[in-house]
């Protein structure tokens, strides 16, 4: 299993709209990948364990049965997804992929 991991970092006068992340761009995600999309999740970042200012305000999780199956699965629409960014942050995203090991 890989977890496409896509995180917003807390910056200075950073937005982002957590209902439309919620509700447009996470299920078009997922339509656009169709079943190379095994699941996804959202992270809504609230509080630091020491109370310090959190790191990340938000971000998503993208699951998907292989390397190869994240890439069919974006192929196409990578330039959609990301014009898509815009229009619930102003906020350059960190990404990273895992092997999920257990």
């Amino acid at each position: 299993m890989i977890k496409y991991s896509v995180m917003y970092p807390n910056i200075e006068n950073g937005t982002f709209d957590h209902d439309y992340y919620r509700d447009v761009h996470l299920p078009l995600i997922k339509e656009r990948m169709g079943d190379y999309c095994h699941s996804w999740s959202i992270d809504k970042i609230i509080a630091s364990q020491d109370g310090s200012p959190v790191p990340y305000v938000a971000g998503c999780h993208i699951f998907c049965a292989s390397l190869e199956d994240l890439e069919k699965g974006m192929e196409g629409h990578a330039d959609e997804l990301v014009a898509d960014v815009a229009n619930f942050s102003n906020i350059t995203p960190v990404k990273w992929i895992s092997e999920v090991v257990e």
